[in-house]
């Protein structure tokens, strides 16, 4: 293993050990568009009272999202093991993501917040296939079924193939940065 000491030092900077609050801090300063991952998972009942009862929804902001692979066609995103939707998402065969426009910052503060139904405080949406949330207006949805769960630390990464795309909303992407929702500045072609 390197360590701080072995590597070399670019001319004026300073590199520090890695810790908790300064590896949170340096990520803040990377751009991720915004997007809202929604799942449903059967509770089951005991064995005596008839099996199956209502579905339990999750729906989490997430800023983790990216594609995979193309061939097939597979795309990622991460979830704490302590988050409230994990127990969910550890059970769900389908999920859909969400990419927010730069009118949704509603939809990604309710669905980044603890301790509410976030299905109740942010009422637009639909049940989908498989009875997965659909959230309105959104730049473009992906409707997913889940093929891979690996942990990773305090995470897991969920790999998760698409299976029907709707193309949704015209317009500029929501941005997460600096603690905050933006939007993007004027796009330069690559």
């Amino acid at each position: 293993m390197t360590t701080v000491e072995q590597r070399p030092r670019a001319a004026g900077a300073e590199l520090l050990p890695a810790d908790r609050d300064l590896f949170r801090a340096l990520l803040r300063r990377q751009a991720a568009t915004v997007t809202v991952v929604t799942a449903v998972a059967r509770q089951t009942e005991a064995a005596c009272l008839g099996g199956l009862a209502a579905p339990l929804r999750a729906g989490f902001t997430a800023t983790s999202f990216t594609s995979v692979s193309l061939d097939p066609p597979l795309v990622s995103f991460c979830l704490g093991l302590a988050s409230s939707s994990w127990p969910v998402l550890a059970r769900a065969d389908h999920v859909a993501v969400h990419l927010l426009g730069a009118g949704q910052r509603e939809a990604a503060r309710v669905f980044a917040t603890s301790g509410i139904d976030r299905f109740a405080a942010y009422p637009r949406w639909t049940a989908g296939p498989f009875g997965v949330p659909l959230l309105d207006g959104v730049l473009a949805r992906l409707l997913c079924q889940v093929v891979e769960r690996v942990p990773a630390g305090d995470h897991a990464v969920v790999i998760a193939e698409p299976i029907a795309l709707d193309g949704g909303e015209d317009g500029g992407p929501l941005v997460y940065h600096r603690g905050g929702y933006t939007t993007a500045g004027s796009v330069v072609p690559a």
